[in-house]
């Protein structure tokens, strides 16, 4: 095994591990995949105000997230198809964030269900819900979230329709992976992956699978998602969630000042800035670019979190020193999930602890609810991109 010290290790590890069509669908972007890539590398453009003979004892990342007390402000983010980087990716992931003390997102397009989840993992887990046409098996969902006792509901708001993604497109991605000449071939150099999908029963989406009248095998799985994302979702839709729901609603997808003002209007716990990994509108703004003008717009109207790029501690603390409240992993856990399971995920989280911890230290920073841009230098045309220009 080599030694894991930071999270592009475990990607490299993962990128060995994980069949390709599944690796891809994890580490990609649409189209050109520029916003993908502008997600990590705006971090680069932030750096670091470094203090010393300050007294570094005694330092905290613990904090609350809408409400919730957490050991540090990271969230595990709703990704698609987590139990196809791992088999039961899901229930692992759960099970790691819980022990560690931040929350779990299942995505509606999980293969692990809610049910299968909620009975294997310790803790509640908050659910990300998308907006579909079949507005009764949206009020089922939801009912399901509900009796698996989810603390929280994310609202996915930027995937009305999907955006083209080619490498998934050219793979053939499907959940469970078709037996093609080419996907046997590749699947053959992944033992440990196929050892681990032999020995689970968990393969396709189960929150939908068996929960939708019709939907019974992958053929006709795939007609009812490419006709069922919801073109048409509105503000007027939110708020019959947020009744329908009646706890911590949490908005993901806002990347514009005037959607934020909105999302406060509609009543909900928190939004979270987030241009969906870059897998939907290539050519938008990276997240970390529209972090500082959204916080400014809503001021503590509402909780903002922060979701896009992170692969470092470091990345939280210029995320938090920009304002926000709390953010998320997507990729960096994935990593950890494709190359190591569940112990890959804890890595990821203690690689992103350390460094976080670390790095608020040199910056002469003892408790995480203190950053603030205060902290950060950049140069004058990195802050009129990032929106902080006077």
């Amino acid at each position: 095994m080599p030694v894991i010290t930071n999270i592009e290790d475990l990607r490299v590890l993962a990128e060995a591990r994980v069949p390709r069509m599944f690796y891809d669908y994890a580490d990609s972007g649409a189209w050109t995949e520029q916003t993908y890539r502008a997600n990590t590398t705006d971090f680069e453009k932030i750096r670091l105000r470094q203090r010393v003979a300050v007294n570094m004892d005694n330092r905290t990342l613990a904090t609350k997230m809408v409400g919730q007390d957490v050991s540090m402000p990271v969230a595990l983010a709703p990704t698609g198809l987590t139990g196809m980087q791992h088999a039961d990716g899901e229930i692992l992931a759960a099970r790691a964030a819980a022990a560690f003390g931040v929350p779990f997102t299942l995505s509606t397009m999980s293969i692990c269900s809610i049910e299968d989840v909620a009975a294997n993992s310790p803790k509640p887990f908050w659910f990300q819900l998308y907006v579909l046409r079949d507005r009764k098996f949206i009020e089922r969902l939801i009912a399901r979230a509900k009796a698996a006792n989810c603390s929280a509901l994310v609202l996915t708001l930027d995937l009305q329709i999907l955006g083209q993604r080619h490498k998934d497109l050219k793979n053939g991605l499907s959940a469970p992976p078709k037996l093609t000449l080419a996907n046997i071939v590749n699947m053959m150099t992944k033992p440990r992956w196929c050892m681990g999908m032999l020995g689970t029963s968990r393969r396709q989406f189960g929150n939908i699978v068996g929960h939708v009248t019709g939907v019974d095998d992958m053929s006709s799985l795939s007609s009812w998602t490419a006709s069922q994302f919801d073109p048409r979702l509105s503000w007027d839709d939110v708020k019959w969630i947020k009744d329908l729901w009646g706890g911590k609603l949490i908005l993901k997808g806002i990347l514009d000042e005037e959607d934020a003002r909105l999302a406060v209007a509609s009543g909900a716990d928190a939004l979270i800035v987030s241009n969906h990994g870059g897998r939907q509108l290539d050519g938008a703004l990276s997240s970390i670019a529209k972090l500082a003008p959204i916080v400014d717009a809503v001021g503590d109207r509402i909780e903002v979190h922060f979701d896009g790029g992170i692969r470092s501690g470091q990345d939280v603390l210029k995320a938090l020193a920009l304002g926000a409240k709390g953010t998320y992993i997507g990729r960096a856990f994935l990593y950890g999930l494709g190359a190591m399971g569940g112990a890959g995920v804890t890595k990821a989280l203690e690689i992103i602890r350390k460094e976080l911890d670390v790095t608020m230290a040199f910056c002469g920073k003892t408790d995480a609810r203190t950053l603030g841009r205060g902290d950060l230098i950049m140069s004058d045309e990195a802050k009129r991109e990032f929106g902080l220009a006077k």
